[in-house]
């Protein structure tokens, strides 16, 4: 018999959502994760570039507030929770989110192990640290649908941070619009949602997962579009930016110094601050 080789991490992708509809995804993953293919896209470890930035800016990411309220993060498609739990190593009350029971059965022993030993890779400098340290929570549900946000917010409180790395390049491109109003409801006015974009270098036509992000992001975000016709590659200047109808407002855009080997060199890390108006 002839041994064909499993298909590269890319074509196993795109290969097992193909002919799956935009609105059965979710099951897509999961079904990942109980066939124990969870390494065709787990990292092993937190991203350094979140680690770095967050490490480095402590004034724009301090984990309270100014009366003394640990601020409280999300991570939507958190998989295994490295960033969930490095976030809660630096001071967030975080929450994991994953559409799948068994990754978040495998993210939550993962927590218990490394938030009472954390390795090195948590921190920039290599040095652990466990003083002030928030809580970790991971949550199974569906990032699109309410019905989860119960058991990580009470009455009227909304998230401070919200993380994304490789959630959105995740998602089918026809819920884009979606995701960037889903970040819009979950967030305070003035809350940050963190964003590593990835795949900058892929096409953003071809198909995914991962899916090309190259300027969807500040169309979502900033624009108001639907992340997929017309694309705006560079920021406006500071007179049209104020025109514009999105939700968000990105404070800061650049390429992290580190980040994961796969995006090394490609990767922009994005910072976009809830607006307090909410478009009708």
């Amino acid at each position: 018999m002839v041994h064909t080789p499993n298909p590269p991490v890319q074509g196993r992708l795109i290969s097992h959502f193909a002919e799956r509809p935009a609105e059965d995804q979710g099951s897509g993953w999961s079904a990942l994760w109980d066939s124990n293919e969870s390494d065709l896209w787990d990292r092993g470890s937190p991203s350094i570039a979140l680690v770095d930035v967050v490490e480095q800016q402590k004034d724009v990411f301090s984990p309270f507030t100014p009366d003394k309220r640990r601020k409280r993060a999300l991570v939507p498609g958190c998989g295994r929770g490295y960033d969930t739990v490095m976030l809660a190593l630096h001071g967030f009350d975080v929450y994991g989110l994953d559409i799948s029971a068994t990754g978040v059965s495998e993210a939550r022993k993962y927590a218990t192990s490394e938030m009472q030993s954390p390795q090195g890779y948590n921190f920039s400098s290599g040095t652990t640290t466990t003083a002030n340290i928030g809580n970790v929570e991971f949550i199974a549900g569906d990032f699109f649908s309410s019905a989860w946000e119960s058991e990580a917010l009470r009455d009227g409180e909304k998230f401070d941070l919200v993380y994304d790395y490789t959630f959105l390049c995740a998602l089918h491109p026809s819920v884009r619009q979606k995701w960037a109003e889903r970040m819009s409801d979950l967030l305070h006015p003035g809350g940050l949602l963190v964003c590593l974009e990835f795949p900058m270098y892929k096409d953003p036509s071809l198909p995914g997962p991962p899916w090309g992000l190259k300027g969807v992001h500040w169309d979502l975000l900033a624009r108001g579009g639907d992340g997929i016709c017309n694309i705006a590659e560079e920021e406006e200047d500071d007179e049209e930016a104020a025109k514009l109808k999105g939700q968000f407002r990105r404070a800061q855009y650049f390429r992290p110094t580190r980040s994961y080997p796969s995006g090394e060199g490609t990767d922009l890390l994005s910072i976009y601050v809830r607006k307090c108006w909410r478009r009708a």
